[in-house]
C-alpha cells in the first residue's frame, strides 16, 4: 500500500530501545571480593544467561559476570526473531563448506528455536511468544536469481518451506521465499524470567563488574577492572566482541556492523498481516509486529546496515526508515528508535569454542552476524553441553580453530585492509573545527591544542572532551550523532560522550582532557 501526501512522522529526540523501555528488569550487585566457582560466564546477554542457566539447571556452581546492567547490549537492541531464515546463507554455505555442513548449521538454529519454544513452554512464560512464517523477498528482479539458489539450498537441506511468488505484506516484491514454524517474541521478558531459575541453583550474578583478562592455566583465573580475581575449571566470554580477542587473534577475524530499528504505530483498523519479513537485497528491511503492554502493536522496521564508525551521519539511516515507513505504511507516529551493533564472522557461521587451542578451559561465543537469538541459543547449548560432558554434533562446525580457505581468505584480506585504511585516514586527518563552533546538544572531532579531540557540548552548555584515540588498538573514533557515541571504525568499540565504554572490545575508558 503506497501512501502519498502523507507528512513525515517525528523522531524520538534520542534512541530507545522498546525492549527495554517496557520491561522492569531487576538489580544485581558489583563484585566486591575474590572468589571461586566451578564455571564464570562473561557476558549477560542472550548467550551469556542461557549458557548460565543450562549449566545451573544441570547442578554446576555458576558465577555470570556483566560490565554494565543485564541485557543492556544487543540483546535488549535486538529486532527479536526466532528463526533459522538467516537472509541468503544456505545456498553459500553448500558451496564453500559443503552441504552436510549447511545442514548441520539449519540444524543448529532449529534446535535453539525448539529450546526456546520448549522453556517458555515449560517455564510458563509470559513473553508475546508468537509462531510465525519468515519470508525473505527480492525488492529488485536482479535478486530472483539468489533466491531461487536458496530455494534449491532449502530442498536439498530438508527445511520446511520454499519459493512463493507474492507475500502477505504489502510491499513491492518480486518473489520470495519462506521458512514454516519459526517464531517471535519479547527477548527481555523471556531472559528476566531465567534470572531466578539460576540464583536459586547457587548461581551469583554480578552487575557492573568489568572483566578485563583471563590467565590461563587448569583453573583460569577472570581479573576484574576493579582488581578482584575470580578461580574457576571454566570459563566462558560472551561478552559480545571477545575481550581477549588477541588470543586467536580475533581483531582480524570479527568486523562489527551497526543497523537501526524503529517502533511505528500504525494508523490503520485493519489488522497488520501476520509473518516477519527481510529484504534479500540492498537497503535491508525487516519488519515484524510486537504487542505492546497496554495491548497495542508496535511494527517494527530495520535495516540500513553499515559497519560501525563508518557511517557518514548516522540520523541518515533512521530517516530513512522512517522515510520508507511512511511511504508504504500508514504511520500514526513513532514512539521509539534504536540501533544495534552486531558482529560477523570471516565464513558467517560464528565463532563457539576454546578460544585457542592452547586455552582449552577458556571457552567464547561470538560472531551471530545478525541472528543473535538463535545463533545465541544454540552457542549457550553447545556451550554447555561442552562443560558438563554432553556430546553435541554442533561443536566441530563452530569451532573457533576452523579456517575454510574458500570462505574466508577473501574476507580476512578486505577487512584487514579496511581496518588498515581507516587507521592510517584517521592519524593523518587535518582537523579545522573548534570547540566554540559546536552547537549545544552536539558533539564531533575539533582541533584542540593543536591535536585531534573529541567534543559534545551538552544540552546545558557543558562541553565534554576526550582523547578520540580507542585505547583497543589505536584507532582514531568519529561522532555518531544518531546515537550520540563515539565509534571505532576499525573494530567496532563504542565510547559514551564522556569516554566511558559502550561496546567493545576496549576494556577502557578514553582520556578525558581538560577544557582550556
Amino acid at each position: 500500500m503506497l501512501i502519498t501526501n502523507q507528512p513525515l512522522r517525528e523522531l524520538p529526540q534520542l534512541p530507545e530501545s522498546y525492549w527495554r523501555h517496557s520491561i522492569q528488569l531487576p538489580d544485581y550487585p558489583r563484585l566486591e571480593e575474590d572468589t571461586s566457582t566451578d564455571t564464570v560466564v562473561i557476558g549477560g546477554g542472550i548467550a551469556g544467561i542461557t549458557t548460565a542457566y543450562r549449566l545451573a539447571e544441570a547442578g554446576v556452581n555458576v558465577v555470570l559476570l556483566e560490565a554494565d546492567s543485564l541485557l543492556g547490549g544487543t540483546t535488549g537492541h535486538t529486532t527479536a526473531k526466532l528463526t533459522a531464515q538467516h537472509d541468503l546463507i544456505y545456498a553459500q554455505l553448500i558451496k564453500d563448506l559443503g552441504e552436510e555442513q549447511a545442514r548441520l548449521y539449519y540444524e543448529a538454529n532449529r534446535d535453539a528455536l525448539d529450546f526456546v519454544r520448549h522453556t517458555i513452554k515449560s517455564l510458563d512464560i509470559d513473553c508475546g511468544y508468537s509462531e510465525q512464517d519468515a519470508y525473505l523477498y527480492a525488492q529488485t528482479v536482479d535478486t530472483l536469481t539468489k533466491l531461487h539458489d536458496e530455494a534449491e539450498a532449502y530442498a536439498k537441506l530438508d527445511i520446511p518451506g520454499g519459493y512463493i511468488d507474492k507475500i502477505p505484506l504489502d510491499v513491492p516484491t518480486h518473489g520470495a521465499i519462506v521458512m514454516h514454524n519459526q517464531a517471535q517474541f519479547h527477548p527481555l521478558q523471556y531472559l528476566s524470567a531465567l534470572l531466578p531459575r539460576i540464583t536459586e541453583a547457587g548461581g551469583r550474578i554480578y552487575e557492573h563488574t568489568t572483566a578485563v583478562d583471563v590467565e590461563n592455566g587448569e583453573e583460569p583465573v577472570v581479573i576484574t577492572k576493579d582488581g578482584h580475581r575470580v578461580k574457576a575449571s571454566h570459563v566462558v566470554v560472551c561478552s559480545h566482541y571477545p575481550f581477549i580477542d588477541r588470543h586467536g587473534f580475533y581483531f582480524a577475524r570479527l568486523h562489527a556492523q551497526r543497523s537501526y530499528v524503529l517502533g511505528v504505530r500504525m494508523a490503520d483498523e485493519e489488522p497488520f498481516p501476520e509473518g516477519m519479513y527481510l529484504s534479500a537485497d540492498d537497503p535491508k528491511r525487516s519488519i515484524r509486529t510486537a504487542s505492546t503492554m497496554n495491548g497495542e502493536k508496535l511494527v517494527l522496521i530495520g535495516g540500513e546496515n553499515h559497519k560501525t564508525g563508518q557511517g557518514l551521519c548516522t540520523i541518515q539511516y533512521y530517516e530513512a526508515l522512517r522515510d520508507y515507513a511512511v511511504r508504504h505504511f500508514n504511520v500514526a507516529s513513532i514512539p521509539y528508535r534504536w540501533s544495534a551493533q552486531d558482529l560477523l564472522t570471516l565464513d558467517k557461521v560464528p565463532y563457539v569454542g576454546a578460544v585457542t587451542s592452547g586455552m582449552p578451559n577458556v571457552q567464547l561465543a561470538s560472531g551471530f552476524g545478525k541472528w543473535g537469538m538463535t545463533g545465541g541459543t544454540a552457542a549457550a547449548m553447545m556451550l554447555s553441553d561442552s562443560i558438563v560432558g554432553r556430546g553435541n554434533p554442533y561443536l566441530e562446525l563452530y569451532t573457533p580453530q576452523r579456517f575454510h580457505a574458500r570462505a574466508s581468505m577473501k574476507n580476512v584480506i578486505s577487512e584487514n585492509a579496511n581496518v588498515a585504511k581507516y587507521l592510517i585516514a584517521g592519524k593523518l586527518e587535518m582537523v579545522h573545527k573548534h570547540v566554540e563552533e559546536l552547537p549545544q546538544g552536539e558533539g564531533g572531532v575539533v582541533s584542540f591544542n593543536g591535536k585531534r579531540a573529541g567534543a559534545y557540548k551538552d544540552p546545558d552548555g557543558i562541553l565534554h572532551l576526550v582523547d578520540t584515540t580507542c585505547t583497543h588498538m589505536g584507532c582514531e573514533l568519529d561522532w555518531n550523532n544518531g546515537d550520540q557515541s563515539w565509534d571505532c571504525p576499525c573494530h567496532g568499540s563504542r565510547f559514551s560522550y564522556d569516554g566511558e565504554v559502550i561496546e567493545g572490545p576496549a576494556t577502557k575508558a578514553l582520556k578525558k582532557l581538560g577544557s582550556d
